[in-house]
């Protein structure tokens, strides 16, 4: 069974979501990100994707505190990423009370670096973010598109010993366009043993149990849900959630 992973994207300590990664896109749809976070919760919600889009943007880890007050008032399982470039952004991730980071950025540019951290900190605290536009990893809060291609890059991190990847297709995300099925069962083609969590498009109920059908591990989803799209009755009636 697919594996359900809410998202709640940061400005301001408020929760918003972008469309293509475009900040002036930001919309607003809950100013308190603790009682959203509770809210999941609530409908059997068991993780929880969080994004620091300030800290993408600066370049550092910005909403510490918002993540801090999120799992202190929660028992959700957290993954945080945004604005992680040192090993000091990690540590100040975990010791908020993330269970994992999402790291991207880094494994292009200063891939020695990010090895290391796979070795300190463990492959299951370690999800390696490919976010993806026109077939190359972006980077730097997706205002940069690198020159590296998506499946080697992945073997690249693979080979080495990561088994959670976060795939955003960035032409899809916030469009509420359906996810980029094709391209999530061509990685699962190539590397059946990672833990691939899909990103990007998800518009309703259907596109997730889409992904379910095509045996997808887990999928992230923000826009769809905060727009009435998504409805947990129907997924609780699938057996999706508890």
């Amino acid at each position: 069974m697919i594996e359900l992973i809410p998202a709640i994207d940061l400005i301001e300590g408020k929760c918003v979501r972008l469309t293509k990664g475009d900040y002036d896109s930001k919309k607003i749809y809950n100013e308190d990100p603790v009682a959203q976070a509770k809210e999941f919760e609530a409908l059997g919600f068991k993780r929880l994707h969080i994004v620091d889009l300030d800290g993408a943007k600066s370049k550092h880890i910005v909403n510490d505190a918002v993540l801090k007050a999120v799992t202190d008032a929660t028992s959700l399982t957290v993954d945080f990423g945004g604005g992680i470039k040192t090993e000091t952004d990690i540590r100040k991730a975990f010791d908020a009370g993330a269970a994992m980071v999402t790291v991207g950025s880094v494994a292009v540019t200063q891939p020695e670096m990010f090895l290391s951290w796979l070795d300190t900190f463990g492959a299951e605290r370690i999800i390696l973010g490919a976010d993806v536009r026109n077939g190359k990893i972006s980077i730097n809060g997706w205002k940069e598109d690198s020159a590296e291609d998506l499946l080697p890059f992945l073997k690249t991190y693979i080979d080495r010993g990561v088994r959670n990847v976060l795939c955003t297709e960035i032409s899809k995300d916030g469009t509420l366009a359906g996810p980029a099925i094709g391209l999530y069962e061509r990685i699962m083609a190539e590397y059946p043993e990672i833990h691939l969590i899909a990103s990007g498009g998800v518009s309703c109920t259907a596109d997730i149990m889409a992904l379910d059908r095509k045996n997808i591990p887990a999928v992230v989803f923000g826009k769809a849900y905060y727009e009435g799209r998504i409805d947990p009755a129907e997924l609780k009636d699938n057996r999706m959630l508890p």
